[in-house]
């Protein structure tokens, strides 16, 4: 259907009165012939017969008359193959590096579809990241959530971008795999990274990131620059997403998907939304904006009867370096953990600046031990934590009275703390610990401050 005229443009929005028969989520054309000006918009509210679009260009150059708008009938696709692995895309699934459409008679919403909860498989297998604080600490588990707590000026993208060089998810021991047949001989790793707002600096640092790393082949890349429109950012996770779960459950491979920065992503939900006019929550974000990071979040997971699975981290930069604020908050609730890095850490050359007390792994428990990892994994890691949390306390108390007034305890606790920041969280550029590095490392501090 077509139709001529815009009522009203509203910051990204155009509403247009008289159209009746418009589904929600369906994918718009607006086009201004004269100009030849053409933009694409997602319906994302009706009322009656009046619908509101999400432009994702932005409204820029458009008029109210001599406007024609498209309804295509249908929400918006993905066109998929494994001719997809090595591409870069801009925001909205369109290629970003000069190679051309993808032609395939695989196409997909970018919305998903609701996985019944009966099908999912419960996360088991431990994921290699090659940083103790991690693997030893705060374990990623293959098909978890992880995100990573951040602030500006912090090294996340450093670490994101090591972590999907030096993931190792495909020569685990495959305990999920048993009963399944392997139908496809493939590679078995992929990685699908999607920035959001990001700059021309940190999309090319990924970019080289992966080629340096051998990833470049098999990962695919989704890019919304900060100069792309607000708007765009709302669609671009959710291409990343899709595009990863067809590598996963159709393809069989074992994905690991980097969302970067979800702040920006929630600043253009919140911009939407102030826009359409609506009630605002906490520090003016929309009230939905709970279920709306769960409709990204919760598409991580594994598939009963599926080779592959799906594994997110997303990165998000607190505001103001506020671990409360509603978009860590509600991130927090949504996923099985997080991995907090500290300012104070990175001030003292401490990479990567994980603070473990506030970090998490709620899956952790259930994917080291014995069978998985080591039998005394879980010990090292309870004991590591109970000590440096002392460590917090003793640090606190020495402001007050001077580290040279504590007892020869309390200085052996802080000896222990400076230690194990500097030589198990602080590693080397570059430097991919083995499993048992970690433990032995964590298994001579425990050890040494005995």
């Amino acid at each position: 259907m077509e139709y001529l005229g815009l009522s009203k443009i509203q910051g990204g929005l155009v509403i247009l009165e008289g159209v009746p028969d418009v589904a929600y989520d369906e994918i718009v054309t607006i086009t201004q012939k004269d100009r030849e000006l053409q933009r694409t918009g997602r319906v994302i509210q009706i009322s009656g017969d009046t619908a509101i679009v999400l432009v994702f260009e932005g409204t820029e150059g458009l008029r109210l008359q001599d406007t024609v708008t498209r309804f295509s009938g249908r929400p918006m696709e993905i066109s998929l193959s494994p001719n997809i692995l090595g591409r870069v895309f801009d925001g909205l699934g369109r290629p970003r590096d000069g190679l051309g459409e993808i032609h395939s008679k695989t196409r997909r919403s970018i919305a998903g579809k609701a996985t019944n909860p009966v099908f999912r498989q419960y996360p088991r297998n431990y994921i290699h990241t090659g940083f103790s604080a991690i693997d030893g600490l705060t374990t990623l588990i293959r098909g978890q959530k992880l995100p990573i707590f951040s602030a500006d000026g912090l090294p996340h993208d450093r670490l994101a971008a090591q972590i999907a060089s030096q993931a190792n998810i495909s020569d685990i021991n495959d305990r999920n795999d048993r009963n399944v047949t392997t139908q496809l001989s493939i590679p078995k790793f992929a990685v699908v990274f999607a920035a959001m707002g990001a700059s021309y600096d940190t999309a090319e640092f990924f970019k080289q990131s992966f080629a340096e790393g051998g990833s470049t082949e098999h990962s695919v890349m989704f890019l919304n620059l900060a100069n792309d429109p607000p708007t765009e950012r709302i669609a671009t996770p959710r291409f990343a997403l899709t595009a990863a779960e067809y590598l996963a459950y159709d393809l069989g491979y074992h994905v690991l998907v980097i969302l970067t920065d979800m702040t920006a992503y929630a600043e253009a939900l919140r911009e939407i939304s102030s826009a359409r006019g609506e009630i605002p929550s906490r520090k003016g974000y929309p009230g939905y904006m709970y279920s709306d990071l769960a409709s990204l979040y919760e598409r991580a997971g594994i598939l009963k009867g599926v080779n592959g699975s799906l594994t997110q981290i997303p990165i998000l930069t607190m505001p103001n370096e506020d671990i409360t604020h509603p978009i860590p908050d509600l991130t927090g609730y949504i996923t099985e953990g997080q991995i907090v890095l500290d300012r104070s850490l990175h001030l003292k050359g401490i990479y990567p600046p994980i603070n473990v007390l506030p970090s998490l792994s709620r899956l952790m428990k259930d994917g080291i031990g014995e069978g998985y990892t080591t039998p005394d994994h879980p010990i090292l890691a309870s004991k590591l934590f109970a000590k440096y949390a002392e460590v917090g306390d003793i640090r606190a108390l020495a402001t007050v009275i001077g580290e040279s007034d504590l007892s020869p305890r309390d200085k052996s606790l802080i000896e222990f703390g400076r230690n194990f920041e500097e030589t198990f969280i602080h590693q080397h550029a570059f430097e991919n610990r083995s499993l048992n590095q970690t433990l032995s490392l964590a298994r001579f501090l425990l050890q040494d401050s005995t």
